[in-house]
C-alpha cells in the first residue's frame, strides 16, 4: 500500500505542479511578448512534456531502468491520444471531430511519422542493426532533425491557436507579473524534476512486488502519470471553448515526446537505448500509429453522430486501441 500511496503522491504533484508550469508557461510567453516566437512554442510544449523528460533521464541513469524510461514515452503517446476519447465525451456541443479545424492532420501524420521511426529503429536494433556513434544510436540525430522539420511545418498553426489561449488566460490573470510568472514557473517545474526523479524508482518497486514486467508498468502507469500535465491542460483549455488548443497541445506533446527517446538515449551510457529495451514496446509504437491514423480519419471524415456511451466511432476505435495495447503488454510482455 506504500509503494501504491507514492504512486499516487507522484500523480498529485505531477498533476497540480504541471498545471500551474503550463499556466505560468502561458503567462510568460504572452507578457514577456515571445507568444509568436519558437521561444514561446517550446516553452510550452516542454512545459506538459517535463515530466516525461526528467523521469526518463532517471530512469536510463540513476535506476537503471530502461525499459520504464522507453515505456514512459511510448505510453504516453498513446495515452495523449486517448486523451482525445474523454475530449470527444465532455464537448456537447457537436463531435469533436466536425469542430476541430483540419489543420490537426499535419500534426498528426508528422507524430505519426516520428513514432513509427522509433518503432522501426528498435526492431532494426533487435535484428543486430545498430548503428552508433559512440553509445548513441544514429536514430537519435535522425529524431531531432524530423523534430525540428516537422516543428517548422506546424509553427504558424501552432502559434495561432497557442495566441488565442495565451490571450485567453492573459484575461483571466490580469495581475499576474512576469516576475511572479517566472517565480511560479520555477517552483512548479522544480516539484516535477522531483516527483519525476523520484517517480521510477517507484516503478520499478511496484513492477517487482507486482510481479509485472517494466514495460507494462512503464507504458500504462508512469506513462498515465506523467501525462497528467496534458490532461489538465487539455481539460483547461476545453473550459475556456479553446477545443483546438487542447487537442494541439496533445498532437503536439506527441511530437516533443519523441525527442525524449533522443535525450535518454544521451545519457544511456550502456549503448543505444534501443538495442537495450523490449521488443515489446514496438507494439506500443505501432499501436500509437494506428491511433493517429484513426485522429486523421476523423479529422477528414468529420463524423456527425455519436454511437456508444456518448462516443463518435472514431473515439470508440481509440478507446478499443488503447485497451488493446494494454492487455497484450500485460499478457505477453516480459
Amino acid at each position: 500500500m506504500l509503494l501504491w500511496f507514492q504512486l499516487l503522491l507522484c500523480l498529485s504533484i505531477i498533476g497540480y505542479a504541471g498545471y500551474f508550469l503550463s499556466r505560468y508557461g502561458d503567462i510568460i510567453a504572452e507578457k514577456s511578448g515571445v507568444s509568436a516566437s519558437w521561444v514561446g512554442l517550446i516553452l510550452l510544449s516542454t512545459a506538459t512534456s517535463l515530466p516525461e523528460l526528467v523521469t526518463g533521464i532517471s530512469a536510463v541513469t540513476f535506476a537503471n531502468a530502461p525499459n520504464i524510461a522507453v515505456g514512459d514515452v511510448l505510453g504516453s503517446t498513446v495515452f495523449n491520444l486517448a486523451i482525445l476519447v474523454m475530449l470527444d465525451a465532455l464537448y456537447r456541443r457537436e463531435t469533436l471531430y466536425s469542430r476541430a479545424a483540419q489543420g490537426h492532420i499535419l500534426s498528426a501524420a508528422l507524430g505519426a511519422m516520428l513514432i513509427a521511426f522509433a518503432g522501426f529503429s528498435l526492431l532494426l536494433d533487435h535484428a543486430g542493426i545498430s548503428p552508433a556513434f559512440g553509445h548513441v544510436g544514429l536514430y537519435s540525430p535522425f529524431i531531432l532533425l524530423v523534430y525540428l522539420v516537422a516543428m517548422r511545418a506546424v509553427y504558424s498553426y501552432e502559434r495561432r491557436t497557442l495566441s488565442e489561449f495565451v490571450e485567453a488566460n492573459a484575461e483571466r490573470y490580469p495581475d499576474v507579473t512576469l516576475r511572479s510568472a517566472v517565480k511560479g514557473y520555477a517552483q512548479a517545474a522544480l516539484a516535477v524534476v522531483l516527483a519525476g526523479s523520484w517517480l521510477p524508482f517507484v516503478a520499478k518497486d511496484i513492477s517487482d512486488m507486482m510481479g509485472w514486467g517494466q514495460s507494462f508498468v512503464g507504458t500504462l502507469l508512469v506513462a498515465a502519470v506523467t501525462s497528467a500535465p496534458e490532461a489538465a491542460v487539455t481539460i483547461a483549455a476545453l473550459r475556456i471553448g479553446a477545443l483546438d488548443m487542447a487537442i494541439a497541445n496533445l498532437l503536439g506533446s506527441n511530437l516533443f515526446d519523441i525527442i525524449i527517446l533522443a535525450v535518454d538515449d544521451v545519457f544511456y551510457t550502456r549503448g543505444p537505448l534501443l538495442a537495450h529495451v523490449e521488443t515489446s514496446h514496438a507494439l506500443t509504437a505501432f499501436t500509437a500509429v494506428m491511433m493517429s491514423a484513426l485522429v486523421i480519419v476523423g479529422l477528414v471524415f468529420r463524423p456527425q453522430g455519436r454511437v456508444v456511451l456518448g462516443l463518435t466511432w472514431i473515439s470508440l476505435g481509440l478507446f478499443l486501441l488503447y485497451i488493446l495495447n494494454t492487455w497484450v503488454l500485460f499478457h505477453h510482455g516480459q
